[in-house]
């Protein structure tokens, strides 16, 4: 066979691999499912009202702002989801299964692939039931949904071999997840649940340049037919800058001579 038929069959083993385990742990893939909804409830029904009249004034209800925050909560779910990958690819690594897989006749990309493609499965899944749970669209065609959707999956692509780099990079799987926190942190200080404009002034520039504030502005106009001006190269940018250095990286990492 071929070598791209040979990696296309290793890599899809290795998914259907991660993919048992999903369902082998069904608490933890539970819990990725949730994170929306219980984000969602948490926004909309808590602070929902006092929330929103800070958004749009006194005119302004529950619903004005859940149609704001779902595009920041449906990334920041991605964000979250894909701490999985750096914690079950620092298993991987430390369980001693990566070794054995070095001895086998395998596409050594596959045991990569097969993680990642795994992690986008979830995040798509987590965002499709998060978008379910209430949401309605308005201004948004079959190409607009279509186009949020291809978006959703490039992010998800991107943070997740960024995640992967940080598992390979870590000693143990508590310090994976340590170290993918900024993929939590940062959709927190970006336009997810205010305007940037509204914050600090030090702290605008933290939200304006980064990669979720564009993305999410993106996702945003996609879904409520608001402009969307720059942020849709902006964001298409960061995805595949990020999914490029997270594939190199993560490469470079798991081909290295083990100590």
């Amino acid at each position: 066979m071929s070598t791209l038929t040979l990696a296309v069959r290793d890599s899809s083993t290795m998914l259907r691999r991660n993919l048992l385990h999903a369902r082998r742990y069904p608490s933890a893939t539970l819990n990725l499912l949730l994170t929306p909804v219980m984000m969602l409830l948490l926004f909309v029904y808590v602070f929902g009202d006092a929330m929103s009249a800070g958004l749009g004034g006194s005119g302004a209800d529950r619903s004005d702002y859940v149609a704001y925050i779902v595009p920041g909560i449906l990334l920041m779910t991605v964000g979250s989801t894909t701490i999985g990958a750096a914690v079950y690819m620092a298993m991987d690594m430390t369980e001693g299964i990566v070794a054995r897989f070095r001895t086998m006749s395998i596409h050594r990309s596959s045991v990569l692939i097969g993680h990642v493609v795994g992690s986008v499965l979830q995040s798509v899944m987590s965002v499709v039931l998060g978008v379910a749970i209430g949401f309605r669209s308005t201004g948004a065609g079959v190409l607009e949904w279509l186009a949020a959707l291809g978006l959703v999956t490039l992010f998800s692509l991107a943070l997740t071999w960024i995640a992967v780099g940080m598992g390979l990079s870590s000693p143990n799987a508590e310090a994976a997840s340590n170290s993918a926190m900024p993929l939590i942190l940062l959709p927190l200080i970006s336009s997810a649940f205010i305007p940037a404009e509204t914050m600090p002034g030090w702290l605008q520039p933290i939200a304006e340049y980064q990669p979720f504030t564009p993305a999410i502005e993106t996702l945003r106009g996609l879904l409520l037919g608001s402009e969307i001006g720059h942020n849709g190269w902006l964001a298409v940018t960061w995805c595949l800058g990020l999914t490029v250095l997270g594939y190199l990286w993560s490469k470079a990492l798991f081909n290295r001579d083990p100590k």
